[in-house]
């Protein structure tokens, strides 16, 4: 006879809750915001660098997505709203209708596996080589202060990054505008969610972090000035989509393309506390060590939603994570390059292959090797039994 499951009263960080423990395994059901996931198995987003020449998914694309829509939830790649809002080579954009019948390819044949995806917007800002970019497009930032570190360029080469222009506070709703028809884009193309990248110091980092965000109108200066354009994106993406649709990523603390906050723990306390009664999908944390504070336990003070964890996570860890009630589901990244059957294997208890790092970023659109050719297990297992 299987016992009885009762609600186990439990207490995470200051925030009392029940929870049925049978609902907390990673291969559970889990509902975020209006995207219903089969399980609690997320792919996180990676640059690849195989978009085509006008910045739209290809066909190998589609098919990479495709392999990995066992996924509970597929974040894309990051994929700029707008030229002006690129930064690398052969990244995808989402605002021209080429683009957005190559990634209508894309939600379809994920949507056929089963799997559900949500499109990364990703603006680079600062962040950018001019020759990743169309010569007319802009470098646009909070203030006029360049990105310290080097940027692979066309031939995969550092270069040092694009000098910005600090945006006017007109234009800031031209931007986030632009935000706002990539994911009316999205959806157009049949794309489940889009996530607003917040992390990586880009665009909306760049706003977050004091040091590179010098600003004196009402968008810079004290936390909540400095929080206003990622509240307000967000809640434009929110009205322009549906808040259940609508996710954002962060990072609390990274020091990645020269961001430095002078207190990140104060940012994001008082970012989280904006945006909690918008009724988001989710925030997607990148779970990294600081100084004076958790971040994990920094969003369950002062975030209700869903939250996927990612950052260094194996089987084991996720599944404690999720046990304890710490967050709704996990992301895997690198682990999804070499193992488009990452829940299948985790399930039947099959070691992982390792991704071959040369082949991560090889700025060719049709270019397969490492990224579509990783063989699934049980295709090894048919070709060891012929």
């Amino acid at each position: 006879m299987v016992p009885p499951i009762y609600p186990i009263r439990a207490r995470f960080f200051g925030r009392e809750q029940y929870r049925d423990p049978s609902m907390s395994d990673i291969f559970s059901p889990v509902s975020l915001g209006e995207i219903q996931l089969a399980n609690r198995i997320v792919m996180a987003p990676m640059t690849r660098d195989r978009a085509g020449p006008n910045d739209e998914p290809t066909e190998v694309m589609v098919e990479y997505y495709r392999q990995r829509a066992s996924a509970g939830l597929i974040i894309t790649e990051g994929t700029q709203p707008s030229p002006a809002g690129k930064g690398y080579w052969r990244t995808p954009g989402i605002h021209s209708q080429e683009q957005v019948a190559g990634w209508r390819k894309v939600a379809d044949a994920v949507h056929a596996e089963g799997g559900k995806i949500a499109v990364q917007i990703m603006h680079v800002g600062r962040a950018a080589v001019q020759a990743n970019k169309d010569a007319d497009a802009q470098t646009v930032a909070p203030s006029a202060i360049p990105c310290p570190d080097l940027i692979p360029g066309p031939t995969g080469v550092p270069e040092a990054t694009v000098p910005p222009r600090a945006l006017e506070t007109d234009e800031i709703a031209g931007v986030i505008a632009e935000y706002v028809t990539a994911a009316k884009n999205a959806r157009e193309a049949g794309i489940d969610a889009v996530e607003l990248h917040c992390a990586s110091g880009y665009l909306p980092m760049q706003f977050l972090s004091s040091n590179s965000n010098q600003r004196t109108d009402q968008y810079g200066g004290s936390a909540e000035n400095r929080v206003r354009f990622v509240v307000e994106t967000l809640s434009a993406l929110a009205e322009a989509i549906g808040p259940g649709r609508v996710g954002f990523r962060i990072c609390p603390g990274i020091k990645l393309n020269g961001m430095d906050d002078a207190d990140p723990a104060e940012t994001y306390a008082t970012l989280l506390k904006a945006v909690n009664g918008l009724g988001l999908a989710y925030v997607h944390l990148i779970h990294i060590p600081n100084d004076g504070f958790d971040s994990l336990e920094l969003v369950r003070a002062n975030w209700t939603g869903p939250v996927i964890e990612n950052n260094g996570l194996n089987l084991d860890k996720a599944k404690a994570v999720l046990a304890d009630g710490k967050a709704d589901a996990v992301s895997f990244g690198y682990a999804y390059i070499g193992n488009p059957d990452l829940v299948e294997r985790f399930r039947d208890g099959v070691g992982l292959a390792k991704a071959d790092r040369k082949s991560f970023y090889t700025g060719d659109g049709d270019d397969r090797r490492g990224y579509t050719d990783y063989p699934t297990y049980t295709q090894i297992q048919e070709e060891v039994s012929e």
